[in-house]
């Protein structure tokens, strides 16, 4: 079991930036890919950002690539998710999530654990 706690969520300007974490409890975190989601009122949740096990290697969305870094400090058993140049579209519940997969999955229903979320608003 894993349980999986988010934080650094806020209300920020567009143009702004904000770094979110993810820390893990329970079972060994390292062997867990990380994975973060985002969910707006009336949409479909969303992969954001994925993170390998290892951390040698990442995923981002279109929407966000160029804007947002993934990293994870499996010695402190916490993943980042690092915002920047946010916009109103960004604005949604962000939710971490660990996958025990050899190989990074984009997908949410192949993800174990979920934390409860943070929310994120991005105002113009």
């Amino acid at each position: 079991q894993v349980q999986l706690v988010e934080s650094g969520g806020g209300l920020v300007q567009a143009g702004g930036s904000l770094r979110l974490s993810c820390t893990a409890s329970g079972r060994a975190f390292s062997i867990y890919n990380m994975g973060w989601f985002r969910q707006a009122p009336g949409k479909e949740r969303e992969l954001v950002a994925a993170i390998i096990w290892s951390g040698g290697r990442s995923y981002y969305a279109d929407s966000v690539k160029g804007r947002f870094t993934i990293s994870r400090d499996n010695a402190k058993n916490t993943v980042y998710l690092q915002m920047n140049s946010l916009k109103p579209e960004d604005t949604a519940v962000y939710l971490c999530a660990a996958d025990r997969a050899l190989l990074l999955s984009t997908l949410g229903r192949e993800y174990d654990y979920w934390g409860q979320g943070t929310q994120v608003t991005v105002s113009s």
